[in-house]
């Protein structure tokens, strides 16, 4: 077999999913959070995402009376979870197998993808369950 073909298949065999369900790593940020729908992108978010409609942040519920006059509406209480590894692109299911296990325990999400690892957003009232269930398919907290 030559070399490079040889190598295509040990990262082929690196992605599976298991592999990174079962030495995977996450943590839960301490603080709360909000999303909301804002006039402009907000200074010091967690994210901001844009589109033609709408401009989306996450921020610090701390956050909120400082920019309470940029904020069209509001939903508080989150937490998020960071999964602490890198996830390559050609990793498949690995939001699905995560967002299956939550929707089983009726857990809402809101996902967002930084360019090597994701983040979800639960409500802090799910967050033990959260946590139990991500931990039962083998991922570890932080």
């Amino acid at each position: 077999m030559p070399i490079l073909e040889h190598v295509l298949l040990l990262n082929f065999d690196e992605m599976k999913l298991e592999n990174y369900l079962n030495n995977g790593k996450f943590y839960i940020w301490k603080g709360k959070f909000a999303i909301v729908k804002s006039r402009k992108p907000l200074p010091d978010s967690f994210a901001v995402i844009k589109d033609k409609n709408e401009i989306t942040a996450i921020i610090g519920q701390s956050e909120i009376n400082k920019n309470k006059k940029h904020i069209i509406k509001i939903d508080k209480n989150w937490k998020i979870i960071t999964f602490d590894m890198i996830l390559p692109f050609g990793l498949v299911g690995f939001l699905a197998k995560i967002s299956k296990i939550l929707a089983d325990e009726k857990i809402s999400i809101f996902v967002i993808s930084a360019y090597s690892t994701d983040h979800i957003l639960i409500k802090e009232k799910d967050s033990s369950k959260a946590i139990n269930r991500s931990k039962s398919i083998g991922l570890k907290i932080k």
